[in-house]
């Protein structure tokens, strides 16, 4: 228990993708402007990013993997050359599957989202919890927890960016910081303190 709380804390906080790994800035900075846009990129990214990660572990471990058709007789068969194809066409089908949820029962969070929630589908972050788990050798077990981990270190900085920007917006900024120019100094003060975290876990 111990170590599935330390792989979610770590993948949360010290892998933090937006603000440590800097992975999935386009969808991050896009969808702060409004904290209500912002909660809901948090939860479609910790849904996508905590079913696609063990569905990616099952799907190169039981298909792509060296060695994975043994049971068949074909033990030299290796197509782990396929697994980027195979990762997107199961980001896709989920992102596929959370849309048409979000427009099903929250259609308000769903005109809000717009064009950025079909592009789920090709967004880093997402893909990079998968190639991490062939990468680290994860287990099952250790791959839904890193999934959900990181989607939830991801809605966590967002929701975070979301606040400071809805705040900022009535302070009186130079013309220069308005708008863009403020989400990206917030980000990078976020991330400066995420990189705290990174210290801590190399120091234990």
């Amino acid at each position: 228990m111990s170590d599935a709380l330390s792989l979610f804390l770590f993948a949360a906080l010290v892998d933090n993708m937006p603000l440590t790994l800097f992975l999935g800035l386009c969808t991050f900075l896009a969808l702060s402007r409004r904290t209500e846009s912002a909660i809901g990129l948090g939860l479609a990214m910790i849904a996508v990013l905590g079913g696609t990660a063990p569905l990616n572990h099952l799907v190169y471990h039981g298909l792509l993997a060296p060695g994975a058709w043994a049971w068949a007789g074909m033990p030299e068969v290796d197509l782990s050359y396929l697994a980027l194809i195979a990762f997107i066409g199961v980001i896709a089908a989920t992102v596929q599957l959370v849309e048409m949820l979000i427009d099903r029962f929250l259609p308000a969070l769903h005109a809000a989202f717009g064009v950025f929630l079909p592009l789920l589908t090709v967004q880093c972050a997402i893909l990079a919890g998968s190639l991490f788990m062939v990468e680290r050798n994860y287990t099952l077990g250790q791959t839904t927890v890193y999934g959900l981990g990181s989607g939830t270190g991801f809605a966590l900085a967002v929701v975070m960016l979301g606040a400071l920007r809805r705040r900022l917006a009535y302070a009186n900024l130079p013309a220069g910081l308005r708008g863009l120019g403020a989400a990206f100094l917030l980000t990078g003060l976020l991330s400066l303190g995420f990189a705290a975290f990174s210290q801590m876990a190399a120091a234990r």
